[in-house]
């Protein structure tokens, strides 16, 4: 079965002292997969386009950092399992990286609902990213989180045109406060077409 069509059962989890011993690697080897797996869109906006193998390995390192054991596996699967592209789809996290405390809020205020501006275009046609979970991201001041996640869905036809590489991709920022576009480089749209299934 394809990965991108899978879900992480508690059997596919490592023991802790399994994980540990191993997690060196694990990381190094996610470092680099990720590398193909994100873009950048203006000055500080970055998509992490996730599958099962970066799911679990976050799963893993939630483990690890709060010891929760056995008891806290169903609840991290709950959480992260709705984060794994189904066949038709790819799924990001977007992530508002600013350095400073004080400049990041003050940027964080004025991009309230830009989480719904989110946009990949393949070829002539543009696919509106949808927030994955159901928690209100934006608060009712109109201060947004640091932290999306967004789906994309695409037909048969937007994923032949994916994989082919004859078109252009890019995926887009549409706010009144932050409008960003970028080209998806070719590594990374290989990459990313393995997660249809």
């Amino acid at each position: 079965m394809p990965e991108g069509l899978r879900r992480i059962e508690a059997s596919d989890i490592l023991p802790d002292a399994e994980y540990e011993k191993r997690r060196k690697d694990l990381r190094a080897q996610s470092i680099a997969t990720k590398r193909n797996r994100r873009i950048e869109v203006g000055p500080f906006a970055t998509l992490h386009f996730e599958n099962y193998r970066t799911m679990w390995l976050q799963i893993h390192e939630m483990l690890r950092i709060e010891k929760g054991g056995t008891a806290q596996i169903a609840g991290e699967l709950d959480a992260y399992n709705p984060l794994i592209p189904q066949g038709a789809e790819l799924i990001a996290t977007l992530m508002l990286e600013i350095e400073d405390p004080i400049r990041r809020a003050d940027i964080l205020r004025k991009l309230g609902g830009i989480e719904e501006g989110i946009f990949m275009e393949v070829g002539d046609d543009r696919i509106k990213g949808l927030p994955v979970d159901q928690d209100e991201r934006t608060t009712a001041e109109g201060k947004t989180s640091s932290l999306h996640w967004l789906r994309f869905s695409l037909s048969k036809d937007q994923i032949e045109v994916f994989r082919s590489g004859t078109k252009r991709i890019v995926i887009g920022i549409d706010h009144p406060n932050y409008g960003h576009m970028a080209i998806v480089p070719d590594n990374v749209r290989r990459e990313l077409a393995r997660d249809f299934g």
